[in-house]
């Protein structure tokens, strides 16, 4: 895979996870301009996650892999989240049937 949809991955799922950590903060404090801020970011992760040009189920298949990574990675260090054995291995197969999509044959 180049290195470009990497990036575009990356960027596409700190969007998404940023977007979503947005929205859960002001749902739980109140702010509303928060909530607002999480439906832009959640809209410009849409773009940008569109912008590889793979067959849908190929690129959102690959990219579920690259955003649960980055979901798990977030909760850990900047929530301080302590993850649970089962969720590193629930994030082992993720990441393995991403791979599997990726490079299987068509």
């Amino acid at each position: 895979m180049p290195l470009i949809a990497w990036s575009i991955f990356l960027a596409a799922a700190v969007m998404e996870v940023g977007g979503d950590a947005l929205i859960r903060r002001g749902l739980r404090s109140g702010g509303l301009s928060l909530i607002v801020a999480g439906f832009g970011v959640l809209g410009f992760y849409g773009l940008t996650v569109n912008m590889v040009r793979w067959d849908f189920s190929k690129l959102l298949g690959v990219y579920v892999g690259v955003f649960a990574v980055v979901s798990v990675m977030a909760g850990h260090f900047v929530f301080k989240e302590d993850i649970a054995n089962t969720t590193w291995l629930g994030l082992v197969l993720i990441v393995a049937g991403g791979l599997v999509i990726q490079l299987g044959s068509r």
